[in-house]
């Protein structure tokens, strides 16, 4: 996963403004770091960012789609052996329209939790857990829920995130309230990704797909892509 962080200008790295020139207008977050670094390896240069931002007084979310990788079979076919996943990233303000990208969180959905999201009604609500060290030696140092709930009256939901760190005895919680408008912008785009998550998109139209060296095939979203790297 792409560590946007480390590609941020100095003065964007705490509190930037989603009203200076940088961020304002059609620029997605990961569009305006690619098109402000000069230096961003090679390999970068012909990929393409996309996400879906909403910013609000305490908080802002940002979502995005992870593609599947593939990894050559003797055969000479290509299978998934790592599932592609939505990844949503919560950061807080930190002054009237300023947000700290620094202290952001992440929650990697996978294509189950992605349709548990499609299919909330409007009184419905769903929460999910994560460890990203799950069957390691580091498992439980880190803990993760994301919940999400109607606001009432059909008027949009609560989509809150809680990190517990156990490491660093904190514990962090963030909540972004979604309009129903927003939330259509979502259940839209989630509906879009989900095939392409899955790598269906990738087997029924024959596009080629990035290899990797094989690994075994896991059906949640990968640990690495929720750590902060």
């Amino acid at each position: 996963m792409l560590r946007l962080s480390r590609f941020l200008p100095p003065a964007s790295r705490r509190g930037f403004d989603p009203k200076e020139p940088l961020w304002s207008g059609s620029l997605t977050f990961q569009q305006a770091v690619s098109t402000s670094a000069g230096n961003l390896d090679e390999n970068l240069s012909g990929k393409k960012f996309a996400s879906y931002t909403v910013f609000k007084g305490k908080a802002a979310l940002s979502i995005h789609p992870i593609l599947p990788s593939f990894s050559k079979m003797e055969s000479g076919g290509s299978r998934m052996n790592r599932n592609g996943s939505v990844m949503l990233t919560f950061f807080p303000a930190v002054g009237q329209r300023k947000y700290d990208y620094t202290k952001k969180q992440l929650f990697a959905l996978s294509p189950t939790e992605v349709g548990s999201l499609i299919s909330l009604g409007p009184a419905d609500s769903c929460e999910f857990f994560h460890d990203p060290s799950m069957k390691s030696s580091h498992e439980g140092q880190v803990k993760k829920s994301l919940s999400i709930t109607p606001l009432g009256s059909d008027s949009g939901y609560f989509v809150n995130i809680t990190v517990l760190n156990n490491l660093q005895k904190t514990t962090d919680r963030l909540s972004v309230p979604i309009t129903k408008a927003e939330f259509a912008v979502m259940r839209t785009a989630l509906s879009f990704a989900l095939p392409h998550i899955m790598g269906w998109d990738q087997v029924l139209t024959h596009h080629p797909a990035p290899l990797t060296s094989s690994k075994p095939r896991v059906e949640r979203p990968h640990p690495d892509s929720e750590w902060e790297r």
